[in-house]
């Protein structure tokens, strides 16, 4: 059985395309993980107010993706689908990024919600149709991983960039609030200078149908419908969606732990980070080449089993344990590299399972609904735990010996049990290498491909 083999995307085209993954990846520290802390401690706004406004405008980030996704898909500027929505949400996120990372001594819910409403706006129209237009730069099933792992592994330099940042800050005594505020600045001024590149070097594709177009509106109707027939897309989407929030329920909690639960001062808790993630981007290569002989959904089974085995020894940790809590920094920092790399070079094929089955990709819509389950996954997960947190007695000031142990079953136990989930849900998932192969034979003949 022989495989449709595309040429490789060319290497200025790749680096161009990744480049701006460091940029978009810059706050995610700062944004995912200071917030809380940052707002609900040091600015005073409190856990259970901050959780809640942070949930309050994650839903309504959620909401836009497949607004941008469906609009990007059907709409074109002089020829460009993906191009101009990253042109106009990279400057609405720079001026979001700037207000939420740089707030003045005294804040109040309303002007945390505003400036989030506005960030996440930004950084939709920037990220949907970035995701996007990587599935259509090639269609072959292990280049997709190749793409998929370069942008994910950039993007997770740029997350080690904000924590070395944040490290060296730290050593030299700025408070949080100002060390992100400096992250907020590198992240603009590197925008500015990588995203002329990706808008002059990496062609923008016109979106891909196999029948025409009136044909596929006839058929299937409104985009929607034809996704919820779309099996492999609803399996892959549950997984991914149960994962995150596995994944967001300790990124929520990170420093909060760190502080209360390890006894980790403001020196040690950036290192934990770097550690983290800079163990994601060694383990990038392992998990790609692991995939090509055991199957991307099979390989990131494995690496969700590896990070429940680690969450599962946090109880078992006292006080200035940091040795033992790096060790396990190192192997779900490397299960986040899976995280990262395989799932979206999945996604990607199952576009391809649903233009051969619809007759159009809705490849923007996709990566919509994708972001979509991302947020709403985080959303729930700082919605959820730190009135949890609050809720269970713990008070940052004065926190008893019960909330602190609360605090550490949260942080570690309840994300074992969504990653056993996950596990269930992916672990047979249909669409194989062999499969895919039989896909896009099928779609070359129907596009006129000899």
């Amino acid at each position: 059985m022989t495989r449709v083999v595309e040429p490789k995307v060319p290497t200025p085209v790749l680096a161009s395309y990744v480049a701006p993954a460091l940029v978009i990846a810059l706050p995610t520290i700062p944004v995912y993980i200071h917030l809380p802390s940052l707002y609900g401690v040091e600015l005073g706004l409190g856990l259970a107010a901050t959780g809640v406004i942070l949930l309050i405008a994650r839903l309504f980030d959620a909401v836009t993706d497949p607004l941008i996704g469906e609009l990007s898909d059907r709409f074109s500027f002089s020829g460009a689908h993906r191009k101009p929505w990253i042109a106009v949400g990279a400057g609405i996120a720079g001026i979001g990024l700037y207000k939420v990372l740089t707030p003045p001594e005294i804040v109040n819910s309303g002007y945390l919600l505003t400036w989030l409403v506005i960030l996440y706006t930004g950084w939709t129209m920037v990220s949907v149709p970035y995701l996007a237009w990587g599935a259509e730069l090639s269609g072959d099933y292990y280049q997709r991983a190749r793409i998929t792992a370069w942008r994910e592994g950039i993007a997770l330099f740029g997350i080690i960039g904000a924590g070395v940042l944040t490290a060296v800050t730290a050593q030299m005594g700025w408070s949080e609030a100002r060390s992100v505020s400096a992250i907020a600045w590198v992240a603009i001024l590197l925008g500015v200078a990588v995203l002329p590149f990706l808008f002059c070097v990496v062609p923008d594709g016109s979106i891909r149908r196999t029948r025409p177009a009136a044909e596929v509106t006839e058929k299937v109707g409104f985009s929607l419908r034809a996704l919820s027939q779309n099996r492999p897309f609803l399996r892959l989407l549950s997984g991914w969606f149960i994962n995150g929030l596995a994944n967001g329920i300790p990124a929520a909690l990170f420093f909060i732990y760190l502080e209360y639960g390890l006894g980790a001062g403001p020196e040690e808790r950036p290192l934990f980070i770097l550690t983290y993630f800079a163990a994601g981007v060694a383990a990038i290569p392992i998990w790609l080449r692991l995939s090509r002989h055991f199957g991307k959904h099979r390989v990131w089974c494995w690496a969700m089993a590896a990070a429940c085995l680690a969450f599962l020894i946090v109880p078992f940790l006292s006080e200035g344990s940091f040795f033992f809590f790096a060790c396990i920094c190192v192997v779900t920092g490397m299960a986040l590299g899976a995280d990262l790399a395989l799932p979206p070079a999945i996604q990607a094929d199952v576009i391809d399972f649903h233009r051969l089955k619809f007759g159009s990709d809705h490849a923007g819509l996709q990566f919509a609904l994708w972001g979509m389950s991302t947020k709403l996954s985080l959303a729930l997960a700082v919605g959820l735990a730190l009135p949890a947190l609050e809720g269970v007695g713990f008070r940052p000031d004065n926190p008893s010996e019960n909330a602190i142990m609360a605090l550490v079953m949260i942080y570690s136990l309840v994300p074992v049990v969504l990653k056993a989930i996950a596990i269930f849900v992916v672990y047979d998932f249909p669409l194989t290498r062999v499969k895919h192969a039989v896909i896009r034979r099928r779609l070359g003949k129907l596009e006129g491909r000899k």
